[in-house]
C-alpha cells in the first residue's frame, strides 16, 4: 500500500498538446489507489475525451460551471472540499495568467479559488511563452500565494523548438505527489509551537504599552508549518488576522499570558517565537481610568523571557528552539549576541526601520543565523511573508531530516 492510497485528487486539464499526457498521469496515480476525480477546461477537450479520462479515473469528470445537476451540488465549493491536494496539468500561460488575477470564470478557476487545499501546477508550453516576463511575473505571485509547481523541463517542443517549458514526465509527477504526501504523513508526528504578534501591557483599563507587530510573519509561518503537515499551535498577541481550523489557536493579550500558554503548550519539537513580546509591563495597573494631569510617571518591570525561558529549559526544551530579532541598528552584531545569550538555535533578524519590509508590512527580509553550521548566516532576501515563511520551513524540513 503506497502513501496515495485512498488520498483524493482533483485533477484540473487545461487546453495546450500536452494534455494528452495528463492521460498517462491519472493511470499511474489509479495504480498506486489514489481516488480522483477531474475537471475538464473548455479548451481542454479540443485535445482529450471526457470518456477517455472517465475509463481512466474511474472517477467523475466535471465540465460546465453552471450546469444545473452539477450546481444544485454546489460542486465548486464541494470539489474544493473533497480533495485532498489539486493538480492542474498541463497548467499553461493562459491558466497561469489567470490564476494570479484570482479569476473565478469556470469551474477551474473557482474550485481553485475557492480550495483551502494545496494546489501544485504542471506547467507546459512554448519556451518563448514560458520565458516571458508576464509569465515569470504570474508565477512569481502565484507562489507568494502557496502555490507549488512541478517542472517544466528543458526538452524538444511539439511546436518543433526546443527549450525549457516542456512538461514534466507523468512519473516525475507521481514522485512529487508522494513525496509530498509521505512528509505530510511524517510530520502529523512532529508539534510545533509559534508565537507571534504584538503583546498589550495594561497602564489602566483603556491605555497600555505595544509595538507595531502585526503578527502577519508569525502567522505565515504557522499556516506554513500545518501546511506541511505538522501539528501547529500558534499563540497570538491581538492581530486582526484569520487563521485555518487546522491550526490549534491560542489568543492571549499580556506577555504574562503569552508565558503561561506557552508552558501549558509544551512539550513540542519546534518553538518558533516571532512575537514581539514587551520587554516591560507596568509594575501596578491602575483599577481605574488615569485622569489627564500635566505628567505620569509610570514604574515598569521586566516581563519575563519566554525565548530565554524555554530554550533553557531542562526537560522540555524543544529539539529546534528559533528566536526573532526585531533591529534597527547593529543587526549583525545584536542577532548574534541574542543567539549565544539565548541559547537558541537559530535567530531570525530583519531591519524594522524600513518602511517597506518588517512590522505592519506583507513584506519581509531576514537574514537567519545558525547556531551550530560553519556558515552560520544566510540572507532571505526581500519577497513577501508567506515566501519567507515558506523558506523558512523549508530550512527547518532539511534540519529535522
Amino acid at each position: 500500500m503506497t502513501v496515495l492510497s485512498n488520498k483524493k485528487i482533483l485533477f484540473i486539464i487545461c487546453g495546450g498538446i500536452s494534455a494528452y499526457k495528463s492521460l498517462e498521469t491519472i493511470r499511474l496515480f489509479k495504480k498506486n489507489n489514489a481516488e480522483i476525480k477531474t475537471i475538464l477546461t473548455k479548451s481542454a477537450k479540443e485535445f482529450v475525451t471526457p470518456l477517455s479520462i472517465a475509463s481512466l479515473s474511474q472517477g467523475k469528470v466535471y465540465e460546465d460551471l453552471f450546469s444545473v445537476e452539477n450546481e444544485n451540488e454546489m460542486d465548486h465549493i464541494s470539489l474544493s472540499r473533497w480533495a485532498d491536494l489539486i493538480i492542474v496539468v498541463p497548467a499553461t500561460a493562459n491558466t497561469i495568467s489567470k490564476l494570479s488575477q484570482g479569476s473565478s470564470e469556470d469551474l477551474a478557476s473557482t474550485v481553485i479559488l475557492a480550495s483551502n487545499k494545496q494546489t501544485f501546477l504542471v506547467p507546459a508550453m512554448n519556451v518563448r511563452m514560458w520565458e516571458h516576463k508576464s509569465t515569470k511575473d504570474n508565477l512569481k505571485k502565484l507562489k507568494s500565494f502557496g502555490y507549488k509547481t512541478i517542472g517544466p523541463v528543458i526538452g524538444d517542443m511539439a511546436c518543433g523548438e526546443y527549450g525549457e517549458g516542456k512538461m514534466s514526465d507523468p512519473l516525475i509527477i507521481l514522485n512529487e505527489i508522494n513525496n509530498f504526501f509521505l512528509y505530510q504523513k511524517k510530520h502529523k508526528k512532529i508539534k510545533a509551537l509559534v508565537t507571534a504578534g504584538p503583546t498589550k501591557e495594561y497602564i489602566d483599563p483603556v491605555r497600555f504599552i505595544s509595538n507595531k507587530s502585526s503578527g502577519k510573519q508569525g502567522y505565515e509561518i504557522a499556516k506554513s508549518l500545518s501546511k506541511r503537515g505538522f501539528e501547529t499551535t500558534l499563540i497570538t498577541g491581538p492581530t486582526n488576522l484569520d487563521i485555518g481550523d487546522e491550526i490549534n489557536l491560542i489568543k492571549v493579550e499580556t506577555a504574562e499570558e503569552m508565558f503561561k500558554a506557552t508552558q501549558e503548550s509544551l512539550p513540542v519539537d519546534i518553538a518558533i517565537f516571532s512575537a514581539a513580546v514587551a520587554d516591560f509591563r507596568v509594575n501596578k495597573k491602575d483599577t481605574n481610568k488615569i485622569k489627564k494631569q500635566d505628567k505620569l510617571t509610570l514604574n515598569l518591570e521586566k516581563n519575563i523571557d519566554i525565548l530565554n525561558y524555554v530554550s533553557n529549559h531542562n526537560s522540555m526544551r524543544p529539539k529546534l528552539v528559533i528566536g526573532f530579532a526585531a533591529e534597527t541598528n547593529d543587526i549583525d552584531k545584536n542577532a548574534r549576541l541574542k543567539l549565544e545569550n539565548k541559547n537558541c538555535d537559530w535567530i531570525i533578524a530583519n531591519d524594522v526601520s524600513k518602511k517597506d519590509s518588517g512590522f505592519e508590512s506583507d513584506y519581509n527580509e531576514v537574514i537567519v543565523y545558525y547556531k551550530n553550521k560553519k556558515n552560520n548566516k544566510e540572507k532571505l532576501a526581500f519577497k513577501k511573508k508567506s515566501e519567507i515563511s515558506e523558506e523558512i520551513v523549508d530550512r527547518i524540513i532539511n534540519q529535522i531530516n
